[in-house]
């Protein structure tokens, strides 16, 4: 008789897994500046964010590819094993490229956390079920982000920053053995053939998209050849029968407007956690946690706004909530935008990442369950994949492109060499700089962080511009599928 999964401990599982990616993001967002300070390269500073998002996007088709046709628990377990490598691997680096490919390492399990997780909440509860999880799910996101930048500050400043790594090894742990002991699935064998030549051309294309994001005469090359990779993906995918992205998934307007959006809104939020730690701590002259502190509430406000947001889903639909929590996005960024400038209050700057976080948190929900709602079982691993995917794409190209902006503009100034900057940044310098050192560095920072703020303040009244067409899905009201069924190919019990 097949075991049974344990949702509670399941549950738990899961959470572990998320509170590790969730914390993983704030610490690393904290601790990046002083990490650059000791390694040096201020011109690398993008690619340890860029790299790890790269790695955490390309191969999420083809890890929701996988646990459709294999079950969700071996590709879950291969992500977590994976991301806790990278971590470690990312503690003991000792040069900026070394810790950009650890990092790569770590964001290749995550991309096989994430969406898997999300995907099994999506079989084992219901429609109405899935809006209130969105609740639990979101206050670990609100707890990491609480405790992530002030542990972050403490490790760098009293420990190292290489512990901001070794941290996760534990959560990771215990979500592998709660896995093995209560998540079980009936999985149904039947002869598969993987799509191995379009994962490799979206990778191509993707990596030519990125490459190109950074300008220069590279984007002259990268750009056409990216075009090509996707003109060729888009043609095998066509024909593939078993494609890593079905391309009928979004010949349903929702679906596309949902994609569309969703990588407006990684854009934005990505761009928002990486560039707003170096204003604080470059042009302000703040230390290490209150670089943390200064999108901490980003994470908190999220979480509160996503559990209200579910619970109003199925009682206001899901155009209202996604409509009104983009406008609220759009005002966020476009008041940092405005606001951030040498000399600015920390306070003013928090409660504006709060907004910011608020409306974040009140459109992924109805943006995701609308997605998981509107399929069946056999393809909810790759819908749910494939909508991460466009998010986490749109934040590495878009952080890609204003790594770019701040490297030609610190490339191209002359008032302070990089050696400089790195010194300052560095944990050797304390907490609190001399005035004489931020008066000098300000300037240098600040034009170019102020141009990428409103970079992101456009991406954000993009989002909700495209969020304009959508559409309401169809909603599933059948309970969540416990029982082994012969047409589909994997079942948790």
């Amino acid at each position: 008789m097949p075991r049974k999964t344990h949702r509670g401990w399941t549950v738990l599982a899961l959470l572990l897994g998320m509170f590790m990616s969730a914390m993983e993001m704030t610490v690393v967002s904290t601790a990046m500046p002083t990490v650059i300070g000791d390694l040096g390269g201020i011109e690398l500073y993008s690619w340890v964010f860029t790299a790890y998002m790269l790695a955490a996007t390309v191969p999420v088709p083809l890890c929701g590819k996988l646990a459709d046709l294999y079950g969700r628990r071996p590709v879950l377990m291969f992500g977590l094993v994976v991301f806790l490598l990278g971590s470690a691997a990312s503690g003991q680096a000792r040069s900026m490229p070394g810790l950009i490919g650890f990092r790569a390492l770590q964001g290749l399990g995550a991309a096989a956390v994430g969406p898997i997780a999300l995907t099994v909440v999506g079989d084992i509860f219901t429609f109405h079920e899935r809006s209130r999880m969105q609740g639990v799910f979101g206050a670990v996101w609100g707890f990491a982000g609480i405790i992530g930048p002030f542990l972050g500050g403490t490790i760098v400043h009293y420990i190292s920053w290489r512990w901001i790594f070794y941290i996760n090894i534990p959560f990771g742990l215990a979500s592998i053995a709660l896995l093995l002991a209560f998540f079980h699935e009936n999985v149904v064998r039947s002869p598969h053939r993987l799509d191995f030549a379009g994962a490799a051309l979206l990778t191509a294309a993707s990596l030519g998209l990125l490459a190109g994001s950074h300008g220069g005469k590279a984007a002259l090359i990268a750009f056409p050849a990216a075009a090509v990779a996707l003109a060729a993906f888009l043609a095998v995918e066509a024909r593939a029968p078993e494609p890593v992205i079905p391309l009928g998934l979004f010949r349903q307007r929702f679906m596309a407007v949902a994609s569309l959006t969703g990588a407006f809104i990684g854009a934005t939020m990505m761009g928002i956690l990486t560039f707003v730690p170096l204003f604080v701590q470059g042009v302000l002259g703040g230390s290490p946690t209150a670089a943390g502190a200064s999108i901490a509430p980003m994470s908190i406000a999220w979480p509160v706004a996503s559990a209200i947001s579910g619970r109003l889903l199925p009682k206001v639909g899901f155009r209202p909530l996604v409509w009104i929590g983009l406008a609220v996005l759009t005002a966020g960024a476009t008041a940092l935008a405005l606001t951030l400038h040498p000399g600015a209050p920390l306070f003013r700057t928090q409660l504006i990442v709060a907004a910011v976080g608020a409306g974040l948190g009140i459109a992924n929900t109805p943006l995701l369950i609308s997605v998981q709602t509107s399929v069946d079982w056999r393809q909810r691993g790759i819908a749910t994949a494939s909508t991460l995917f466009f998010r986490t794409i749109g934040g590495t190209l878009a952080v890609g492109a204003m790594g770019g902006v701040l490297a030609a503009a610190l490339a191209a100034q002359s008032a302070m060499p990089l050696d400089a900057i790195n010194a300052f940044l560095s944990p050797a310098r304390g907490t609190t700089p001399s005035p004489e050192s931020v008066r000098a560095l300000a300037p240098v920072f600040a034009l170019p962080l102020t141009r990428i703020f409103w970079i992101v303040a456009a991406l954000s009244a993009a989002a909700f511009l495209a969020s304009l067409s959508f559409r309401r899905p169809p909603t599933d009201e059948a309970p969540p599928r416990t029982e082994k069924v012969e047409e589909t190919p994997a079942q948790a019990t």
